[in-house]
Order: C-alpha cells, then structure tokens, then sequence
C-alpha cells in the first residue's frame, strides 16, 4: 500500500488557475544571494556563498535536498553511512573537480594510433606487459569509489562529484592501456596473482579511510611516478602522450588524497596509528610486486632497449625507478602528515638509494 498519494485536489484548483505559491511567497532561502563568474567562468568555489557555501562537519539529515535549501520536515532519510566530513574531505578538492572536467581526452581521438611503429618484438612483448599490469590496476580506482559514492552524505556532494570524475578517468586508463596492448600486434600479457592480491586488499577496504589509504596514497601514487617514467623510457611518440595524460589524471587523485589524509589527521590525531597499519599491510604486497618478474622486468627491458643490454646492465635501472617510487611515495606520507621513513614495511634490499629508510620488521 502506497504511503502518499497524488494530490488530485490540488489538479483540480490549479486547473482552474488557483495556484499555491507558497514555494514563491514562503521561503526562507536566501533570495538576493549571488554567485558571480571569475574569469575561467562560474566555478565551484565561486558558488560557495551564503549557507549553500557552508559545508557543515556533521549534516543534520541523510538527504539528497541542496544545502541552503528550505527541506520538508518529512524528507526520507537515504541511509548515509559516512556522515562526517573528515572521512572524505579535502582542501583541494573544488579545484581537482574544475580541473577534472577541463581537462578530459579521449582514448579514441586523441591517442595518434595510426602514427604507431612498429617495434622490435621484445621491446612490444614488454610495452605490452606493462599495459596489461597497468589495465588491470587501473579500474579498481574506478570500482572503488563507486563501491562507497552511494554511501557518501550529499551534503559532500563535492566529493561525490570528484570521486565520480576519478571513476570515469580510470575507466579510460583502462581503456587506453588495453588498447594499446592489442594495436600493434602483441596482444594481453599475463595477469599475476599478487597484482589482484593488493587490489582485493583495497576492494575489500572496511572503511573509506583504509581504502583511501592504500589507493590514492600508495596504490595511485605509485602508478603516478610509473607513468612519469613511462613517459621517459617509452619506445614511440604514441607512448609518450598516452602516459603524459594519464599522468595528468593520475596526479589529481594522488593529490586528493594526499591532502585528504592530511585534513583527517588534522582533525583526529589518533587515527595515526589506524592508517599506519593499513599502509603496513599495503606495503607488504607491494614488496612482493618489486620481486614479480612480470612487473619488474618489461621496465627494465624498456630501459635497456634490448634483452641483451638488460641482462649487462642487470637491475641498475629497476632499482633506480623503484627507489625514485619509495621516495616520491614517502614525501606524499610526510605532505599528509603520516611519516613512514622510520617504519617502512619492505625488506632492506629493497630501499637501497631511499634517503632515510627503514624497516621495524627488520
């Protein structure tokens, strides 16, 4: 049985042009309050005026009604679980979503496919490993979210909006590396075990903030600083522009959180230790991903140029991009507030030429 039914009677009043308006001559928003365009046009920042412009840190209801807004009293309650704005907030984030947004591209359009040469077969067997690692890396930035969007107050709705623009960005990686993998004759590679292990880890997360964590910080950071060496040692042009975009995306999710985490230390001290512990785990699955043949490997072929200039040189060139990794991972933990040099959780072998690095395990 239906809880409230259509007010026929209102249709029939109205039919006959006596209309309500109370919407018109009773509310109590604001009216006057305007928000004026800079100079890139009406952003986010630029509508954070009067009580609209006020996020509070605790909502009083769980409804999708804006902020600012005169909200019935019976509005039905959605069953929000993260009703705090420190579990997502950050001071970045209005401008990552105006940048999100200008600054999306097109796997399809904008990747010069038809420039693509052809390349000796060692080097696309490796181009084509690292795109099927990254492939599948990738989309759990997009699942993740939408696994806690819904459960996100809407009074934080700016975050939703930010989240939403990290679904679609990742989802286009995925894309991409995908595509490339199979546009010039070699094909998917193979999918290791320990790669689902670390994304499994954040699937199943038991709060945003532990997701968060291992994701943003440490998972996207460290695919950040590949991407940036992947720009560097790319075989072609066309590699070159797939990794410098994508690096442009990855850069505004690491920095979110980044600042993220940092806001939620500032408000909560104690949580510290909670986060230190989810990046301890974390980081066990990453040592494991710097011993993987399969992921260590095709880099190091790509720097190389060749097998046999690969087996000369040995690991000089892996251990070089995994201590620039370490140590770009590690200035983003001391920016948020969470220093982890003196409790690295990796074996020592792997943090040789990382500036102040240890481990408690050892």
């Amino acid at each position: 049985m239906s809880l409230m039914s259509a007010d026929l009677d209102y249709l029939a009043r109205a039919r006959a042009g006596e209309f309500d308006w109370g919407w018109l001559r009773d509310t109590t928003s604001e009216w006057g309050v305007r928000a004026r365009p800079g100079k890139v046009g009406l952003t986010l920042r630029d509508i954070t005026i009067g009580s609209y412009g006020t996020v509070p840190d605790l909502p009083p209801r769980r409804t999708m009604a804006p902020r600012g807004s005169d909200i019935d009293a019976d509005v039905p309650d959605m069953g929000y679980t993260i009703n705090s704005k420190a579990e997502v907030w950050s001071e970045n984030l209005l401008d990552l979503y105006e940048e999100a947004v200008s600054r999306q591209w097109s796997a399809t359009r904008d990747i010069p496919w038809t420039e693509l040469p052809e390349l000796d077969p060692d080097i696309e067997h490796a181009m084509c490993q690292l795109c099927t690692v990254l492939s599948e890396v990738e989309m759990i930035a997009s699942d993740f979210p939408a696994k806690w969007l819904w459960r996100i107050n809407h009074d934080f709705v700016e975050a939703k909006m930010f989240l939403c623009t990290q679904v679609m960005d990742e989802a286009r990686h995925t894309e991409v590396f995908r595509k490339r993998a199979l546009a010039n004759g070699g094909g998917m590679g193979k999918a290791k075990s320990v790669v689902e292990r670390f994304l499994k880890l954040i699937l199943d997360a038991q709060s945003y903030d532990e997701g968060s964590a291992l994701m943003h910080l440490l998972g996207e950071g460290i695919v950040l600083s590949l991407f940036r060496a992947g720009e560097l040692i790319a075989p072609s042009p066309v590699e070159k522009k797939i990794f410098r975009l994508c690096m442009q995306d990855e850069a505004r999710h690491v920095a979110y959180g980044t600042m993220h985490l940092r806001y939620r230390l500032e408000r909560d001290p104690s949580m510290a230790e909670d986060f230190h512990a989810y990046l301890d785990q974390g980081e066990e699955i990453i040592s494991m991903l710097f011993t993987t043949p399969e992921v260590v490997e095709p880099t190091t072929l790509l720097v190389a140029g060749s097998v046999a200039k690969a087996e000369e040189i040995g690991l000089a060139g892996a251990d070089m991009l995994r201590s620039r990794v370490i140590e770009e991972y590690l200035q983003r933990c001391d920016h948020a507030g969470l220093p982890r040099r003196g409790r690295l959780n990796m074996p020592q072998e792997l943090l040789v030429g990382v500036a102040g690095a240890g481990s408690e395990a050892e």
